[in-house]
């Protein structure tokens, strides 16, 4: 009759790592002033790991007194302390761990190839990368970027902050980032920014990398001049002046034509002068959510409503839908005959209107097309919507069509934009100004004869 006492050998052997007893290794771990003294015992590093037995068969330990000594300066002490605990118990306990320790964490792991290690540490990584980067952006990109061992994670960071760059350019480290990174950022034709936010952006982070610089660009002398033209010599090549504004131009880099290249200056401020110059494309999102008025994690709200999910079914990873803007007021007209253009005849549509001077939204979803018939359309599934405050997902009314009044749930008018229910529950007028008259195929979610002052107003195709 056997009997077996895993946990208790466990246990013992984590007792072994706390008390030190009888420890014949010392492993002095981190550099500088965050030096930490490790004790350990060589069987139990020999056995655990093919690292250690290879260091002491080799001589890469001296000894003293007895003891071995290892010096380990490119490891934190406190990702060795988490090692150490594994190598003497098997316990690992991930879930405590930022994103900065969970990196260096896999480096060390994969420095000492502790091969059981990698594959959990990248799948812990991999479930918390969207987490772990808008905790530390800058340091975690820049991290991902040195090391060979998080390839994939680079790849998937740079897609991600060039679809949402705000994560990096909105940061308050982000005068710390260093050179090589910002000009592969900036080289990069789908980063979804503004060229006069990325010209801000430069000219802060040049001035923060010579402090000695006055801020005021008017009081620059020469000296000035010639540092920041040297600090930024690599990146203003970058900056796609020529799909900037006349105005943008005029306020913000004419101010400044003292770094730019004369060629460059000249072609800018006469457009039609012919000179060497390449002149880099426009750059363009691949991101599927064009909008001003709402961000992307609105859009996988609408998939779940148009599929009559919970709010949250869809995220940014699983959502189905692609969502193509055919129509935008400020962009297009504000007409109807502007509305009817773009958006007629074009299966499945979604309409957000934004109210003036509030963080109100509404709008609807058509599953159908809009035409000039002066009809009604009959439908189940579309359904109109209003979020009091568009960051406030708790503000939100939904409306999907009564059961008994669905066949006038859409109203096609070429005299009106895009008009929902039989009581012209929700829609927009001639004039572009928006109105409910009246709860009729819809649940109510509006005062009767309510008007609203729109600031503006999108329309998009949803594509399966």
């Amino acid at each position: 009759m056997s009997h077996e006492y895993y946990q208790e050998v466990v246990n013992d052997l984590e007792k072994l790592f706390i008390t030190e007893i009888g420890y014949d290794v010392i492993i002095y771990v981190g550099e500088n002033e965050n030096i930490k003294e490790f004790h350990a015992h060589s069987p139990i590093l020999c056995t655990r790991l093919q690292y250690f037995c290879a260091a002491f068969s080799n001589k890469w330990a001296e000894k003293k007194d007895g003891k071995f000594i290892f010096k380990k300066p490119n490891i934190p002490p406190q990702i060795f302390n988490i090692i150490l605990r594994f190598i003497y118990c098997g316990k690992i306990d991930l879930t405590k761990l930022q994103g900065l320790d969970a990196l260096e964490l896999l480096i060390a792991v994969d420095e000492l190839n502790i091969q059981t290690l990698i594959p959990c540490i990248q799948k812990y990584l991999n479930e918390h990368k969207d987490e772990f980067l808008y905790q530390n952006p800058i340091e975690i990109f820049e991290m991902v970027y040195q090391c060979e061992l998080f390839t994939d994670l680079y790849n998937y960071y740079f897609e991600k902050i060039c679809e949402e760059p705000d994560i990096i350019f909105n940061s308050e480290n982000f005068v710390t980032i260093k050179e090589p990174l910002l000009e592969l950022l900036l080289k990069r034709d789908d980063l979804n920014l503004d060229e006069t936010i990325i010209w801000d952006s430069l000219i802060k982070w040049g001035l923060t990398q010579n402090p000695s610089i006055q801020q005021d660009f008017k009081k620059w002398d020469e000296e000035e001049i010639n540092m920041m033209k040297k600090t930024l010599h690599r990146c203003i090549p970058l900056v796609r002046f020529h799909h900037m504004s006349q105005e943008d131009l005029h306020d913000k880099v004419f101010p400044l034509k003292t770094l730019l290249l004369k060629d460059v200056y000249n072609s800018l401020l006469t457009p039609n002068l012919k000179t060497n110059i390449i002149i880099l494309p426009p750059r363009q999102s691949k991101s599927i959510y064009d909008s001003i008025i709402i961000d992307r994690k609105h859009f996988t709200t609408f998939a779940s409503w148009i599929d009559r999910k919970d709010d949250s079914f869809y995220n940014l990873k699983n959502i189905p839908y692609k969502f193509k803007l055919l129509y935008r007021r400020s962009r297009d007209g504000n007409t109807s005959k502007a509305f009817h253009e773009k958006c007629d005849n074009i299966e499945s549509t979604i309409v957000i209107a934004k109210i003036t001077n509030t963080e109100q939204i509404v709008g609807g979803y058509n599953p159908l097309f809009w035409d000039k018939s002066e009809n009604f359309k009959s439908t189940k599934d579309s359904f109109i919507f209003s979020f009091i405050d568009k960051n406030d997902y708790q503000s939100v009314k939904l409306g999907y069509p009564d059961e008994n009044e669905y066949l006038s749930s859409i109203y096609c008018n070429e005299n009106y934009g895009p008009t929902f229910g039989g009581g012209h529950d929700l829609f927009c007028q001639n004039d572009g100004t928006w109105a409910s008259y009246r709860a009729y195929s819809y649940p109510r979610m509006f005062p009767p004869l309510v008007t609203f002052d729109v600031e503006d107003y999108e329309v998009f195709q949803v594509i399966k």
